[in-house]
Parts: C-alpha cells; structure tokens; sequence
C-alpha cells in the first residue's frame, strides 16, 4: 500500500500492526506527519531498519511496494562497466505484532562472490502521541530503555515503573556480529558475511517481534510468506461474498467496491464484547488511528452494513463493552456515553493523554441507537438487540440526561479542557464558526447531532416495540422525536439562506456558515421532504460541490480555505452520509453525480478513496488535490464506496 502522504512509502497493515516502509525497505525514524517504523498498540516498536551492503547504502532498482507484503529490488553501488556483483531481493510483511522479512542474495556472477550485509536496528518506543507534529512533549520519569545482544540478534527493552515494553530482533541464519553502531545508545548493527555460490544464492530471514506492555504475545511466523499466507486468508474470508454490483454501474463502483473490502479487512483489530468475547471492529485508519473509534467504527458499520453484517455486531458489542458507567471528568466519562476513543499506549496507561477510555464525543451515543436497530432490521436478528437492551436504554437516558435534550432540547457539547474542542466529527479547533470565522463557544448544538439523535429515538422506540415488547417506553420516544423535528427546523432553519444553521451556540444563535452538515439531516430524515430536497439541491451547486464532492463548507466564505481539516476540504464519508440522504429523498440526479465525482477522485488513487482531499474545485486542476495529512488507508473512506452502492440501489422514501 503506497501512502500519499511521502509518494515513496509503503504501508503494510494486518491484525492490528502496520509498518511504514521506505524505497529500499528501511526505517529511518522520522516523526510529523508521516511517521516510519513498526507500530503495535499505539508504539513504535522499529524506529531504525536501516540496510547497507559491503559497507554503502544500496541502490534501489526497483522500490518498494505491495499490498499483503513489500518487494524491492537492491544492489551495491556499481557502474555500465563493472555492474554490481550481486542483487538483493527485499520481501517484507507484517502480522499480528511482527515485522518479517527474507533477504535473498543472487549472484550476478559465473564465480563465487563474498558479501557483507549489515542491518542498523533500534526502537525507540514512542507513544504515537510523542510522534505528532503539535510540539507537545511528554515527561516520562524513569524511563528507561536498554538493548541485550545475542547470538540470534538483539532485544530491545523499554521499562518505565510497572510499563513494561520489547522489541526482539532475531535471524536465520544468526548473524556473524553483533555489536553497538553508536548513537542513539541502543541502537545495534548486525552483520552478516555471505559466500554466493556461482550464479547461486543465499537467504536471510529475519523476524522482528512486538512485545507489547498488556498484550499478548505476538504471531509465530517465521518468514513473510507465512505472513502473507494468513493476510491473504483474512482477506479472502471476508471479501469472498460477492457484492450485488448492478448492471450498468457507474465506471470504476465494482473497482473500488473491492478495493474498499480489501482495507477493511486490513483494518480489523480485535476487540473485548460485553460477555468477554472476542470481535474484531474496523479502527479508524492509518497511521494514528488504528484503534476503536466510536464515531469511526459505527459509521464504517453502518457503510458495510448491507454486506459485511459483521462489522457491525462487532462494533457494537465492543462499544457496550466500553459504555460509560461513572462520572469521569478527566476523559468525559458519564453513564450510559459510549465510548469516543481507545487507546493502548504508554501515555495513555500513565493518563498523561485522556485518550486510553477517552468519551469526548456527542455523536457516537445516538449512532450506537441507529446502527443497532439497523442491524436488528437488515439481518432480521433480534437476538443482539436484546442482548444490548441495557445497553441501549442507558444510552437513551444519557441523551436525556447528560447529552442535553431534556434541559436543552437539544443535544449538547462543551469544549473539553482536558482533550477536544468540539466532538462532533467535525472535531478539529475551531471548525463549529459563525459565517466570519469565529469559533462558535458553547455548549454547542451541532446541527447533525440532532438529525442523529431524532433518528435514534424513532429507531429505538421501533426496537422497544418490536423486539423488548415496551410499548410505553415507544411512545415516550416517539413523542421525543416528534417534539425535537418540530423545534429543529423552528430553531436550525436560516431563512435568508434557505438554508439550516451549522449549529446553535451556547446563546441559543445560530451559527450561520453554511456548511455540509446540513447534508446528514436528509440521511437521518429530521428535514421534511421540501426542506430536505431544498438543501439537497444546494449541496451541488459550485460553492459546495468540487467537482470531486461536497466540500465541508462553502468556498465564498470568509472562513473557507481548501486546506482546512474541516473548513473547506472535502471528505469522502461525509460525502456517503449525504449521498444516502440525497438517495433517501429521491434526488436522483443529484445522487448520481456525487457518486460519480467519488468514483473518479478514486480511480486517481488506484481505486482507494482517501480520508480527506483538498477543497480545490476540479476546474482548478484535473486530479483530485491530496490534503497533505490525510490517513491512508482509512475505514470509513474505505466503506464510503459500498455507501455509494446503496445510494444507487435505493428507492426514495
């Protein structure tokens, strides 16, 4: 998988492990934007992986790349007359917890040829938080790492209090040398001193291990074949089931359809369920998302829903599992919240990031509600719902408590001192702003929060009726819903635009960018058909509209600018959530050329839809601009396709 963000990387993923890979194979350290290395459970586990071969750095003939494993072609330096006496054929692939990989030598020659080989390792343990670029830095006293050579290679140790952390390095055939290369301290160099028979060859293989601090031990694989073998068993199993592509799809819907299944099932981890039970859930994406995402994970769930059912009991159970059952102030804690984020890092465990159970987030909780009654209605069955009825009758009174709609009306979020300034999924500081750019102060009532919580409350009476025989607790509901409908489009509703507000601040005015949140409202059917088909209409006109899809504000605007995270770049899964309510509305037109422009921004990546693309409108320039910090491969980008699959397929409500 080649990441966008260096043009040169290759990104390889499977059971909750990725590795960032440069040209020639290698791993240089490098943190910002597009971190390398081995990552396992929030750490770098391989900050140096650096080859050279009779003393030089090799050249690369052909570079990295690949998708189940990573094939390069190295050689040393040689000239037209004297060419390089041997060739390096590089295969690298990762599974749960371990980086492995076969060097194999070929002679290039009719005679017997020596070759030196030589590895730099290390790893450094950062906590992916330490890796960002926001120039935040994180005290760690006592921290202490150490490296033990051995016959078979090196073992790094990573110990601070009770964390424990390793990373073993071990080869076969064992190395010649093993010895410090210098600074950093634990960095070591391992040599090998090969004799290449005549036009013959010789094979290392090495495997490097993540032996993650709360974790179980890592995969047994001995070389990348057998990673790749388990990859491609993975993936078979889960993209095997054909999908009903229609005849005459638009070019290029089946190409990224698959390409789409294939990363999610690259981005399954595993998760706890509320009896103990093992799942896997789709984390939100690489490199600084793979974990469980609530908002993330429901909506990748509610994307692949019609064809991949799993997905979504899996989300849910590990959500249940995760629901919050106190008052926690330092990570938003609160009875019945479900979970924002997951995190497993050394940060995280010593609470110097709120994130290891982290509740900042005021959609997650109602999409919980949806996707539940929306499994139990797809697949016909009722047994997880009842098994989750606590569940989801605790997320119902959070709503009502907590969340805001019984003080408010609405449901509501304050900035977190401790960790997100908003927590909608528009998340980024200041993306909830008033038409000059300024950041909306709240409590803040985001406008597609409420289209999610009127469609959870309709779903959840319906799950009352149907399945937990509470006609009572039903009617509360819907009557719940109707009020909040009635009050959204009094309250949202700009009449000089003809448009609904981005959000209410915590004056009670509205917050009057236009923005494509409004889009979610025909998605959750808060909007009444004029209303609904007005702003659907609005969404493709040339403000919004790129040409390559429906960017998250309106070009125009004072705060608009096409590289803002949330403030004028475009994102393929708000796209979907749109393009199922423009669907949901009959809007047939106006859902066939937002499919259209998705599928042709996809085809410019290789039929993979990224997390975020620049706001630049296709006249500007003839491919889609990348956002430079965008997450490749990324869930709900990865499902955006089977979204736009329904949409296609639905008939209007």
């Amino acid at each position: 998988m080649n990441d966008a963000a260096s043009g040169t990387d290759t990104t390889l993923v499977h059971a909750g492990t990725f590795a960032v890979l440069g040209a020639d194979g290698g791993v240089g350290g490098r943190r910002g934007t597009s971190p390398d290395g081995l990552f396992h459970r929030d750490a770098r586990h391989l900050s140096r992986w650096t080859l050279t071969v009779d003393g030089a750095t090799p050249e690369v003939l052909v570079p990295s790349g690949g998708d189940a494993s990573a094939l390069c072609v190295l050689t040393p330096p040689g000239t037209r007359d004297e060419p390089a006496a041997y060739s390096v054929f590089r295969e690298q692939a990762v599974s749960a917890g371990v980086l492995t990989e076969s060097l194999r030598l070929v002679n290039n020659r009719p005679v017997p040829v020596a070759a030196l080989l030589s590895l730099v390792a290390d790893a450094d343990f950062a906590d992916q938080f330490e890796l960002r670029s926001d120039k935040r830095r994180y005290e760690k006293v006592g921290a202490l790492r150490t490296a033990r050579a051995h016959a078979k290679g090196v073992t790094f140790t990573y110990e601070r209090g009770a964390w424990l952390s390793r990373t073993a390095v071990r080869s076969s055939p064992a190395p010649t040398a093993v010895r410090p290369a210098g600074a950093p301290d634990t960095a070591h160099r391992l040599d090998w001193n090969l004799e290449l028979p005549a036009h013959g060859a010789a094979e290392l293989r090495i495997t490097v291990s993540a032996f993650a601090h709360g974790a179980g031990d890592p995969d047994r694989v001995g070389s990348p074949a057998e990673a790749v073998a388990h990859h491609r068993a993975d993936t078979a199993a889960f993209t095997a089931t054909p999908l009903p592509i229609p005849a005459g799809a638009p070019d290029g819907l089946a190409d990224a359809c698959a390409r789409g299944l294939s990363d999610l099932a690259a981005l399954r981890v595993p998760a706890t369920g509320p009896d103990g039970e093992r799942v896997l859930v789709p984390a939100a994406g690489i490199p600084w998302f793979l974990t469980l995402f609530g908002r993330d994970s429901l909506f990748t769930s509610l994307f692949a829903l019609p064809y991949r059912p799993e997905l979504a009991e899996g989300t849910l159970r590990a959500l249940a599992a995760t629901q919050g059952t106190e008052y926690d102030t330092g990570r938003g804690e609160q009875p019945g919240r479900i979970v924002h984020e997951i995190r497993h890092g050394e940060l995280a465990h010593f609470r110097q990031v709120p994130y290891g159970r982290y509740y900042g987030s005021v959609d997650a909780t109602p999409l919980f509600l949806v996707l539940l009654d929306s499994y139990t209605e797809a697949t016909g069955d009722r047994t997880l719902a009842t098994r989750l009825e606590g569940h989801a009758r605790a997320a119902v009174s959070w709503m009502f408590q907590d969340g805001g709609l019984e003080s408010s009306g609405y449901l509501v979020y304050s900035p977190d001192p401790n960790g997100l300034v908003n927590q909608n999924w528009k998340d980024s500081e200041g993306a909830i702003c008033f038409l000059d750019g300024s950041q909306a102060e709240g409590p803040i009532a985001v406008a597609e929060a409420q289209g999610y919580a009127y469609d959870a409350l309709v779903r959840t009476a319906r799950l009352a009726r149907s399945v937990w025989g509470d006609a009572a607790y039903a009617d509360r509901l819907d009557r719940a819903a109707a009020g909040l409908r009635d009050r959204f489009q009094r309250d949202f509703w700009m009449h000089g635009p003809a448009f609904p507000a981005l959000a209410l601040d915590g004056r009670g005015r509205q917050v009057d960018s236009l923005a494509s949140d409004a889009g979610h409202l025909l998605w959750s059917g808060i909007l009444d058909t004029a209303h609904a088909q007005r702003v659907g209409r609005r969404l493709l006109e040339p403000d919004f509209f790129s040409g390559w899809a429906i960017r998250t504000l309106a070009s125009g605007q004072p705060a608009y600018h096409p590289l803002a995270y949330h403030r004028g770049t475009a994102w393929p899964h708000d796209n979907a959530v749109i393009l199922l309510g423009l669907a949901r509305y009959g809007l047939k037109e106006e859902t066939r050329k937002v499919a259209l422009g998705l599928l042709e921004a996809s085809s410019h990546h290789g039929h993979r839809l990224p997390e975020v693309m620049a706001g630049y409108a296709r006249s500007q320039h003839p491919r889609p601009v990348p956002y430079p910090h965008s997450c490749s491969p990324q869930a709900w980008a990865a499902a955006t396709p089977l979204a736009v699959l329904t949409a296609l397929r639905m008939p209007a409500h």
